[in-house]
């Protein structure tokens, strides 16, 4: 019994002297239960994410302005500016639900809320978005609605409107006499009103029932062709998270190995025989970057034959799989030199490549995400090998499409590389 515990109390001592395997036992976990906790209470329940939507001012008018920043600080609506073809093109792209466009002469119909035709708005909506466009029309009701509020709690404004009503009344010349000393009277009544303490200090917004029959704004809504496909099953879209998963484990068994061969005493053995180190590091990426190209290849044959994915181009295909190969040789050359003991350098990869998966959507969707944990995803490759996968199998990607993240792997597989090689050499 004693020998047993004397090997525990020795095997717990070098794990407290392994800095880096201390680290990523104890500490790494609290981390990532703190992360988890952060990205989940940036999106609770009851804080929907705000749907992404363009605003297209094309009557330029004051009134206008102040419904588009009235529509801006609105928290269930994420708004940006544009053309009308720039947000044409961006809703085709699937970038956001909806573009709205405030049509010409929205300026005129704000100045006379009570007669007339209404303000218009033309909502430019993704077909597949249904529910979420209808949401954007009530959003677009409630802050046109909330602009009449507002009219009837500021007096300053409605003596504004008062003034300038009667304006229009003297210079109209199609009036008839009778009717304009009835508008002048009436006029002068609401003058009184407008003029009463009583009147003034009354709670203005106690009851919107009156407006029931009022229709703030006229909506028409336009279907936006949209230029994309969905995927034809789940596993179209599994399939590429699974692989991500293959070039997890390949590049962190990979980094172990050379801290493996470098303990057990094989990379001096090596240097011994006619070779250099560069040699060797060479033979190890090119080991690494076929085992990972032939396991994501070997489970998408498998996707193929027994799951029916079929990707929309096979050479796309192949150049996402060399691409996000060629990036995660460079993320395990990296790895390996982050300790100096197997326990340690497997820990530290591990930790490592799962942040990189939770940023990069290949555990939790990109859209649960608060928008700073989805900018910070940007830089992990796994989000880059996913859509070039994805661009590939179901997206349609054109092939100038796949350059960028293609690019971008290609870069990020350079750089790791060459990084991991001056800490081997330093």
């Amino acid at each position: 019994m004693n020998a047993i515990i004397n090997l525990a109390l020795k095997d717990l001592r070098l794990l407290f002297r392994d800095r880096m395997g201390f680290f990523f036992t104890l500490v790494w976990p609290l981390g990532l239960a703190i992360l988890f906790g952060t990205m989940y209470g940036g999106n609770r329940a009851d804080q929907p994410r705000a749907v992404p939507v363009i605003v297209v001012d094309e009557d330029g008018s004051a009134e206008s302005q102040a419904f588009v920043d009235s529509l801006i600080a609105a928290p269930e609506i994420e708004v940006s500016l544009a053309s009308r073809s720039e947000a044409i093109e961006r809703v085709r792209k699937a970038k956001a639900v909806a573009f709205i466009a405030l049509k010409q002469g929205f300026g005129e119909a704000s100045q006379n809320p009570f007669w007339g035709e209404p303000p218009a708005v033309e909502i430019g909506a993704d077909p597949s978005r249904g529910p979420e466009t209808a949401m954007v029309e009530g959003i677009l009701m409630k802050y046109a609605s909330r602009r009449i509020q507002d009219f009837f709690t500021d007096q300053s404004a409605q003596r504004e409107e008062l003034e300038r009503a009667r304006k229009e009344l003297r210079t109209a010349e199609n009036i008839p006499e009778r009717l304009r000393s009835n508008l002048e009277n009436l006029f002068a009544s609401l003058e009184g009103v407008l003029s009463d303490e009583s009147y003034l200090a009354s709670d203005t917004t106690e009851s919107e029932e009156g407006f029931s029959g009022f229709q703030p704004l006229t909506i028409t809504r336009s279907e936006i062709s949209i230029r994309r496909r969905g995927p034809s099953s789940a596993y179209a879209i599994s399939f590429p998270l699974g692989s991500m998963w293959a070039l997890l484990a390949v590049s962190a068994t990979f980094a172990v190995s050379i801290v493996h061969e470098r303990t057990r005493g094989t990379l001096f053995r090596l240097l011994a025989a006619p070779m250099t180190i560069y040699h060797i590091l060479a033979g190890k990426a090119l080991a690494c970057f076929t085992a990972a190209t032939v396991v994501v290849a070997g489970l998408f044959c498998l996707g193929y034959f027994a799951f029916g994915v079929v990707p929309n181009s096979i050479l796309l295909l192949a150049l996402a799989i060399v691409s996000s190969s060629i990036a995660f040789v460079g993320v395990m050359m990296l790895l390996s030199t982050l300790g100096k003991t197997e326990q340690s350098v497997g820990g530290a990869s591990w930790g490592i490549l799962i942040i990189l998966s939770m940023f990069g959507g290949g555990m939790i969707p990109l859209f649960i995400m608060p928008g700073w944990m989805r900018t910070l995803g940007t830089v992990s490759p796994i989000k880059w090998a996913i859509l070039a996968i994805e661009g590939a199998v179901w997206r349609q990607f054109s092939p100038l499409e796949m350059l960028r993240p293609c690019l971008i792997l290609i870069a990020i597989g350079a750089g790791s590389f060459l990084a991991g090689v001056h800490r081997k050499l330093t």
